[in-house]
């Protein structure tokens, strides 16, 4: 497939940077990562300059292999004992008040890295129990064990991007499962009710309307509280080509299905991601 030429909407402009080297110096001094680097994501200058950032732990090698993904795939190292201690320095350098706490996927790990993310998230409650935390998480291979050790330490916002419709899932997340996606975010409502739950997903890959309207009749048979909704693009050029460019009013109008059978919020748009203003989307929706 030849490749798209990307059209005018999607030329976004330059955010000042004038918090840009404050940001990345709290993070190497830290030695963390963010998920806004790894993956290359769009909004990266904005989010930075305005002192927001999505923290990447357990390490930057994945081990598994996504058809859309630019995060590097390999053989990651043990996890850093010291990271929670450091991702809590990090947000008080930064002065956050919403942190949005994600991971690559380990596999290699008995527990998924479940218990590393409770130890980061009580290292955040000990230094400032008013910050509120989001967890954007893997799978954890369907494992409710490993999945209930994140929950039960009480973040804000549970998050798991279903990424795609159920037909792409073998092409697009081939580690993966549709059904087992659904359950995670199902079970974590269903025993945590006042945690809020929130998915994702991307466009342009070759999903019908039809395919993306059962995919949100089953994120809300799910009970998925916030939904997320972006244009995929393709982050080099051994990953899935972009297959549609969605026009932005195409998105809205999926904004407005969306609201209107019972998403609590749903941000669509061309450069909408996971974690881009999180915290609006939770602060919109306080109970």
């Amino acid at each position: 497939m030849a490749n798209l030429r990307k059209p005018p909407w999607l030329k976004k402009k330059i955010q000042p940077f004038q918090d840009f080297q404050k940001i990345k110096s709290i993070l190497t001094e830290t030695e963390l990562h963010t998920v806004c680097e790894e993956a290359r994501c769009p909004n990266l200058g904005e989010c930075f300059s305005q002192e927001t950032a999505t923290i990447l732990i357990l390490g930057r090698i994945c081990t598994r292999d996504c058809g859309f993904c630019a995060v590097e795939h390999g053989r990651p190292v043990p996890p850093d004992e010291a990271e929670p201690h450091h991702v809590a320095q990090a947000i008080k350098k930064m002065g956050l008040q919403y942190v949005v706490i994600t991971s690559v996927t380990r596999d290699d790990l008995s527990d998924g890295g479940a218990s590393h993310f409770a130890k980061t998230i009580q290292a955040i409650r000990e230094m400032d129990r008013k910050i509120r935390i989001e967890v954007l998480v893997p799978d954890f291979r369907g494992d409710w064990n490993s999945l209930n050790r994140v929950l039960q330490e009480g973040p804000d916002v549970l998050n798991h991007n279903m990424e795609t419709v159920r037909r792409l899932y073998a092409e697009v997340r081939p580690q993966a499962d549709y059904e087992r996606s659904l359950s995670l975010l199902k079970r974590s409502k269903e025993t945590y009710p006042k945690i809020r739950t929130k998915s994702g997903f991307m466009l342009g890959l070759g999903e019908s309307r039809e395919e993306v309207l059962d995919l949100f009749q089953d994120l809300r048979a799910a009970k998925c509280d916030f939904l997320t909704i972006g244009q995929y693009l393709q982050p080099h050029a051994h990953r899935l080509p972009v297959v549609r460019y969605i026009e932005p009013e195409e998105f809205e109008a999926y904004r407005k299905i969306g609201e209107e059978i019972g998403f609590k919020m749903v941000s669509s748009g061309p450069f909408v991601r996971s974690s881009f203003h999180a915290s609006e989307m939770f602060d919109a929706n306080l109970l």
